[in-house]
C-alpha cells in the first residue's frame, strides 16, 4: 500500500510528532510511505531523523516578511498543494486543516477542534472538517465534537507513545532542585496565563520550586499573549525559566529530571506530551477536560483553575509515588505499531469502497 501522509510543518509540535511516529511504524507494517511537509524557514528536514524506509518530501517555503496569519495560510495550502502530485499513492492523509485544504481527495485526522477568529482560518477549518471522504480521532470525546458539531463519524484510533525512549531516560544531571515542566510553549491553548497563576499560588508553600517551559514552535502569532504572560509574572514577581524548543535527544531527560509535569491546556486532542510524562515515570497535573479525563482518569491528577492546579501540583511534590505506577502501566498499554494497524485497518476498507 502506497500512503502519503501530509503535514504542514517540520517543527516538533504534537500533530507533527504523532505523523512521523505514524509514517514508521506504517513502513514496519510494510507500506510504501512518504511524508510529505511544508519547509519553514528554510528547513530541509523534519526536526529528527526519520527511519530510512520513510520517503521524505520537503517543500520550500520561504518566509515572507510581514505577512499577516491569514495570507500565511493561503499561501501554504497553495505551495503545498501546486507541489504535491496525489497520483502515485493509494492513500493521501492530511494531519492538519492546512495540508487537508491542498488535496481534493483525502483522509483527515482531526487532533482536536478548534476556535478561530481569522476569516481565513476559519474557513480552512471548516473545509478540513466537511471535504474530506474519511476522519480519524486520537479520542472519543473529538470523535463525540465532530459528530455533535458536523454530523461527522469519525473512526478512533489513539496515539501511541515512545514508551521505551521515555521510560529508560536518565534525568538530564544539569537539571538539579526542584521543578515543574510544561511542553508545548506559551499560548492561549496551553493554558500558559492558568499555570502562571497556579505556579505562583504553589511557590507560597514550596518557594525553592521552579517553573521550566520547553517548546513554543507554531505556525500563529501569539506575541500579544506572549506578552501578557510576561506581563503578569512580572506582577506575580515570578521568574519562570522559558526553554523554548528543545532538541529531539535532550527531551526525554529533561522530562525525566523534572518533579511534576503540568499540562492544564485547554484544548486537546490525546495529550501525547503527558503520556511521554507518564512513561518517565513523572507525576501529571492536568486539566478537568472531557479528553483528557478520558484518556488519563486513574492516571494523573486534576484541577480545573489555578487554585486546583496549585493543590494538585503541591500534592505530586509531596507524594510523587502514589500514581508513578498506574501512569507508566497506561502509556505502555499505547504502542505506535497498534496505531499503525488500525490505520491499515481502515486504509484496506476505504479502498475495498
Amino acid at each position: 500500500m502506497r500512503i502519503a501522509l501530509l503535514s504542514y510543518s517540520t517543527k516538533p509540535r504534537g500533530g507533527v510528532v504523532h505523523t512521523l511516529a505514524l509514517a514508521e511504524a506504517l513502513a514496519a507494517e510494510g507500506a510504501e510511505v512518504t511524508v510529505w511537509s511544508l519547509g519553514r524557514g528554510g528547513d530541509s528536514g523534519f526536526f529528527r531523523l526519520l527511519d530510512p524506509a520513510v520517503s521524505v518530501r520537503i517543500v520550500p517555503f520561504p518566509e515572507v516578511e510581514g505577512e499577516g496569519v491569514g495570507p500565511r495560510i493561503l499561501r501554504s495550502i497553495d505551495v503545498l498543494r501546486a507541489a504535491f502530485d496525489p497520483g502515485g499513492y493509494d492513500i493521501v492523509h492530511a494531519q492538519d486543516c492546512i495540508s487537508a485544504n491542498a488535496v481534493e481527495r483525502v483522509v483527515r485526522t482531526v487532533h482536536h477542534i478548534d476556535h478561530f477568529t481569522t476569516p481565513e482560518l476559519v474557513a480552512c477549518h471548516e473545509r478540513a472538517i466537511r471535504r474530506p471522504y474519511a476522519h480519524v480521532c486520537v479520542s472519543a470525546a473529538v470523535a463525540g465534537e465532530l459528530r455533535e458539531g458536523w454530523g461527522v463519524e469519525a473512526t478512533v484510533i489513539p496515539n501511541g507513545v515512545d514508551y521505551e525512549r521515555f521510560a529508560s531516560a536518565a534525568p538530564d544531571p544539569a537539571w538539579s532542585g526542584r521543578f515543574v515542566l510544561s511542553v508545548g510553549g506559551i499560548e492561549p491553548r496551553k493554558g500558559s496565563l492558568d499555570l502562571l497563576e497556579a505556579y505562583a499560588l504553589l511557590r507560597e508553600t514550596d518557594p525553592d520550586v521552579r517553573l521550566v517551559i520547553a517548546g513554543g514552535e507554531t505556525l500563529f502569532d501569539y506575541r500579544d499573549y506572549r506578552m501578557a504572560w510576561e506581563k503578569r509574572a512580572a506582577e506575580l514577581g515570578v521568574e519562570p525559566v522559558v526553554l523554548g524548543p528543545v532538541a529531539h535527544d535532550a527531551l526525554p531527560p529533561l522530562v525525566a529530571a523534572t518533579d511534576v509535569f503540568a499540562f492544564p491546556s485547554t484544548k486537546e486532542g490525546f495529550g501525547l506530551a503527558a503520556m511521554e510524562a507518564l512513561a518517565a515515570g513523572v507525576p501529571v497535573v492536568t486539566r478537568e477536560l472531557p479528553v483528557l479525563r478520558e484518556v488519563f482518569d486513574g492516571a494523573a491528577r486534576f484541577a480545573s483553575d489555578p487554585a486546583g492546579l496549585a493543590d494538585q501540583m503541591r500534592a505530586a511534590l509531596a507524594d510523587p509515588e502514589s500514581l508513578r505506577e498506574p501512569g507508566r502501566q497506561l502509556a505502555a498499554s499505547y504502542s505506535w505499531g497498534a496505531a499503525a494497524r488500525a490505520h491499515l485497518t481502515l486504509y484496506r476498507g476505504l479502498l475495498a469502497e
